[in-house]
């Protein structure tokens, strides 16, 4: 996530999830250097939009966006329906925060990018990356090198999607973190409570993904980052900095180390140093192929199987969804109302909340309401840390992985 490198682009092959525009090839090996006159032109045009639509009485809904990698990093902006926050994209500095606003009857999703370069008006990359501004303007979720995207972002992305009104009526909002297009940076979802949604716990709404080396904390079974003290939120206890840095199958890496000396090296070989910053392409991202991708004759839950890429990346991220059919195991369901922050690089771990947590949440989607018993067992540590799970493995060097996956069926969200 350096703030100037060389990349090789290229867009893979997948499947357009839940209504978004298939991706078409585009340009590679292109050259990203950052500008800072060019960023700060780019930056003040995103304001501009922000303000705007912040003042509209049609988008009473915050969306917050959040930055705390080490580094700026260019949140992506697709919008399928309703009124989106009039910008598709701009540039976030570490530690930065950008208020914005969407219609309640808003769906889409919001990714990170990386290593971006835009020229002045954001129309396209820096002129100084060497191809007279055409191509990619960022080295992971380029939206076809501009800074407003208008559709979604290149693979791989770690991707945060949303239903504001969702399930029967319009009445709840579907959420949910998705590694279907590959992972490239952690993400976590923080719920703001509406004055009608404060009594909803915390514990059982704030979700993240942190697949990437150094940015866990201790292994710990629950803690309280994005909560209270009254609300431990479950987390996946498992994996260790130096582990989850050999999740991504080998050949699935967008950027894969060098080979050794000899130019050969035997598959997979996760002996090989990775670098922290990582991105996975999945499965279906790469190949395209109908069975990774659960389309044609695959388009079906009960024929559509997760793979290899799918396994290792619900170790990692429990509460994500890895391929298209992991609805059960990956979506939030709430009732309407409140707003929500998408963080990029969160604190703690990647969480398990579904799981552990999974029959408080189908009762608050299905009653809307939470009841004495259920807030008595969120509020319970000792039963968080205790629960008996259906356990991943850890992910270590030179290990397969052996975690079995549940036949997926129920809820489909934003298809």
């Amino acid at each position: 996530m350096g703030n100037e490198v060389a990349a090789t682009v290229r867009v893979k092959p997948g499947r357009s999830r839940k209504g978004f525009h298939e991706r078409p090839r585009i340009l590679d090996m292109v050259r990203i250097t950052l500008s800072v006159a060019v960023m700060a032109n780019a930056r003040t045009a995103a304001a501009r939009n922000i303000s705007r639509a912040s003042k509209n009485p049609e988008t009473p809904i915050p969306l917050i966006i959040t930055n705390n990698c080490p580094n700026t990093i260019w949140p992506g902006i697709g919008t399928q329906n309703g009124i989106g926050p009039g910008t598709g994209g701009f540039a976030l500095e570490a530690g930065g925060t950008q208020k914005m606003y969407v219609s309640a009857d808003w769906q889409g999703r919001i990714w990170g990018r990386t290593n971006c370069s835009f020229n002045e008006d954001g129309s396209g990359p820096s002129n100084l990356n060497g191809v007279n501004g055409n191509g990619a303007a960022c080295r992971t979720g380029d939206c076809f090198g501009k800074l407003s995207c208008e559709f979604s972002g290149q693979v791989p992305t770690t991707l945060a999607e949303f239903n504001l009104i969702g399930g029967m009526g319009g009445k709840q909002t579907f959420y949910d973190i998705s590694l279907v297009d590959g992972y490239n940076l952690p993400l976590g979802i923080v719920y703001h409570p509406a004055g009608n949604t404060t009594w909803i716990p915390p514990n059982l709404t704030n979700c993240a993904c942190i697949a990437s080396a150094g940015y866990l904390a201790a292994p710990a079974r629950s803690g309280m980052a994005y909560t209270n003290s009254s609300f431990p939120t479950p987390w996946e206890a498992a994996q260790t900095n130096g582990g989850v840095a050999g999740w991504c199958p080998w050949d699935l890496q967008e950027y894969p180390p060098s080979k050794p000396g000899s130019g050969i090296y035997p598959y997979p070989d996760d002996n090989i140093e990775r670098p922290v910053f990582d991105p996975c392409l999945s499965a279906c991202a790469a190949t395209g192929d109908p069975q990774d991708c659960c389309t044609g004759r695959y388009n079906d839950p009960n024929v559509c199987r997760p793979g290899l890429y799918s396994q290792q990346a619900k170790s990692v991220c429990p509460d994500a969804y890895s391929y298209a059919f992991d609805d059960q195991t990956s979506t939030f369901i709430i009732p309407n109302g409140g707003g929500f922050e998408v963080v990029f690089c969160p604190s703690g771990r990647s969480t398990n909340i579904l799981e552990v947590f999974g029959d408080e949440l189908r009762a608050l989607a299905s009653g809307g309401r939470i009841t004495s018993e259920m807030l008595q067992t969120v509020m319970n540590k000792t039963y968080i840390d205790t629960k008996p799970l259906s356990g991943g493995v850890v992910v270590r060097p030179g290990m397969g992985l052996l975690l079995a996956v549940a036949s997926i069926v129920g809820l489909f969200i934003l298809r």
